[in-house]
């Protein structure tokens, strides 16, 4: 097997806007952020493909999810900006995951170039464009994630800034 089409198969282009409540702090906090990642998932008999991914792109992690299940991801922005969505422009995936991983290079040039700062200082233009492309990228999924629960949120934090 042959690594895009593994990627092809199984591969997924992750985007979230995610809500985390610090409830062990004082008043606990709210804290919203959007977080992306490329994984895939796999039986343990195709370890040896995602060690050949990981070698590959010389980043990310692979966890073993359960006895039978392995995971490959990689979640940090620098990676997936410089390394990740360089290799899938180079090595271009088919289909509908063509589709998919488009909206989401997108996004990660977006979250890259706000990187390290506060949501609040985000314009609204890069704002709405992720949850433009969250939306668009539902079609694209198999799997309905719970990205479509917190686009209400997004969009009310959309509206907050400037």
């Amino acid at each position: 097997m042959n690594i895009l089409k593994l990627i092809n198969e199984t591969g997924c282009f992750d985007l979230q806007f995610r809500r985390d409540v610090k409830s062990k702090r004082t008043n606990s906090p709210t804290y919203y952020s959007w977080k992306a990642q490329f994984a895939i998932a796999a039986k343990i008999d195709k370890e040896k493909f995602l060690r050949e991914i990981q070698n590959t792109l010389n980043c990310g992690r692979i966890h073993y999810i359960t006895g039978t299940q392995l995971r490959y991801s990689v979640q940090a922005v620098d990676e997936l900006c410089n390394i990740v969505v360089p290799f899938f422009e180079t090595n271009q995936l088919s289909g509908k995951k063509k589709q998919d991983f488009e909206l989401w290079a997108e996004a990660i040039n977006i979250i890259y170039r706000n990187k390290g700062k506060k949501i609040n200082a985000w314009s609204r233009e890069d704002f709405q464009a992720l949850i433009d492309r969250q939306e668009a990228m539902l079609k694209y999924k198999v799997k309905k994630t719970q990205a479509s629960k917190w686009l209400p949120m997004a969009q009310s934090v959309a509206e907050t800034l400037a």
